[in-house]
């Protein structure tokens, strides 16, 4: 039987292969076909000698447009996806524009804050509860999205092995 296919979408500094990643490749890749995305590689946005600042304001400016673009263009069979703060925006919108997600697990994607509209997929989202731009309890209410507030952590949870596990787990128990 063919693995379900797994999209993985890298947070605003993406890289070719970055280490936190495998964590939840290595975790993932014996029940899924996994698919690894650059977000900024998507929005064709060259970060060498960009500082964040730089790289948010082109992502904002066209980038997260030019990256979803590129997404549709890519994938256009049922996927999961696993995305990274930007990276998960990316996935939420591509999916109202038709890219068939069967379910999204997002981690510290707090630029969601900012949709009305909620994808019709399965949907797990993961904020740390000390990220101070994550959507508040109304907008998770309003959307009736599945949310897991992760206690004493940051925007930056995703990079932590213990966080990498928890979200993995759900994503096989999902599967």
């Amino acid at each position: 039987m063919a693995k379900q296919r797994l999209i993985i979408l890298s947070d605003l500094f993406g890289g070719k292969d970055p280490e936190w990643v495998k964590i939840y490749v290595d975790l993932l890749k014996s029940e899924f076909e996994i698919q690894y995305y650059d977000v900024l590689e998507l929005a064709g946005i060259n970060a060498d000698n960009l500082v964040e600042s730089d790289v948010h304001n082109q992502l904002l400016s066209g980038g997260i447009d030019r990256a979803i673009e590129a997404l549709l263009k890519l994938e256009n069979g049922k996927v999961m996806v696993l995305g990274f703060s930007i990276g998960g925006t990316i996935a939420w919108k591509a999916s109202l524009q038709g890219l068939k997600i069967v379910c999204l697990f997002a981690v510290s994607s707090t630029r969601l804050r900012y949709e009305t509209e909620a994808p019709n997929c399965s949907i797990k989202l993961y904020f740390g509860e000390e990220d101070s731009n994550r959507p508040d309890s109304q907008w998770f209410f309003e959307l009736n999205v599945v949310h897991k507030m992760i206690k004493k952590e940051n925007h930056q949870l995703y990079r932590t092995e213990n966080n990498a596990f928890l979200v993995c787990n759900d994503i096989l128990k999902f599967y």
